[in-house]
C-alpha cells in the first residue's frame, strides 16, 4: 500500500471512483490523494487551466473569491504585503486587497513562476482553489509556512470533504487536475505539524495565524 503523500503514514487504504481511478485514503491525517499513475500530464494540466475564466472583471468570480478575501481582510492592516499562491492566469486578489491598502505579489507555477529565496517573507499568504492541485502537499505547505512572517496569516479555500459524502461520487473529484482532498482532520494535522493556529472556519475556508 502506498504511503500518504502528506504525512507519509503507511496507515492508508484505497478508494476507487466510478472511472476506476485509485485514491489513497490516509487514516493518520485524513488526506485523500489520487494515486500517481492516474495523474494527467503537465501539458494537459496547463491546457485545462487556460480554460479557466478568472477575470477580475467578472463579478461572479469576484463574489466567489470574496468567500475568503472578506474574512481575511478583517485581520489585515494597511501596508501589509501578501502573496497569492497559485493565482492562476487572471489574478484578481491584488485588486481586491488594494482596497484595504495591502499589496499582493503573485506566484503560480504555470502563469507566474518564480524562485523564492530565504529572504522572501510575507504578512499573509492566500491560496484559493489551489491546494487540491498539490502533487506533493508536504513540500508545498512547508514552503508556504516558510514564506509567512511570525504572526502572519494563511488563508486557504478548497472544498472540504465531509464523510457523509460518498467520495467516489463527489463532484469535486471529477476535475482531473484535482489530486489532493482535505477533511477537517487534515487541517488539524497541518496546524499541529506546522505550528498554525486556526482563527476562522467557514464552509470551504480556513484561516490560520502563524
Amino acid at each position: 500500500m502506498t504511503n500518504c503523500v502528506l504525512c507519509k503514514s503507511a496507515k492508508t487504504s484505497q478508494v476507487v471512483d466510478g472511472e476506476s481511478r485509485i485514491y489513497i485514503d490516509c487514516a493518520e491525517c485524513g488526506l485523500i490523494s489520487l494515486s500517481p499513475e492516474f495523474r494527467i500530464s503537465s501539458d494537459q494540466e496547463f491546457a485545462r487551466y487556460q480554460l479557466h475564466n478568472n477575470s477580475p472583471d467578472d463579478p461572479n468570480y469576484i463574489q466567489f473569491l470574496s468567500r475568503v478575501v472578506t474574512p481575511l481582510q478583517e485581520h489585515l492592516q494597511p501596508g501589509m504585503l501578501g502573496l497569492d499562491y497559485g493565482c492562476g492566469p487572471g489574478p484578481a486578489i491584488p485588486i481586491m486587497l488594494a482596497k484595504v491598502d495591502c499589496k499582493v505579489q503573485l506566484y503560480d507555477p504555470f502563469f507566474y513562476p518564480r524562485e523564492f529565496s530565504s529572504l522572501d517573507r510575507f504578512d499573509f499568504v492566500i491560496s484559493t482553489e489551489t491546494i487540491e492541485h498539490f502533487f506533493d502537499p508536504a513540500a508545498e505547505f512547508l514552503q508556504i509556512t516558510s514564506l509567512i512572517r511570525a504572526g502572519g496569516f494563511l488563508a486557504l479555500m478548497t472544498e472540504i470533504l465531509d464523510d457523509s459524502q460518498d467520495f467516489a461520487s463527489w463532484w469535486y473529484i471529477q476535475d482531473p487536475t484535482h489530486v489532493s482532498f482535505y477533511r477537517d482532520k487534515t487541517f488539524g494535522w497541518l496546524a499541529m505539524s506546522f505550528g498554525w493556529t486556526l482563527i476562522e472556519a467557514r464552509r470551504n475556508v480556513r484561516i490560520f495565524r502563524l
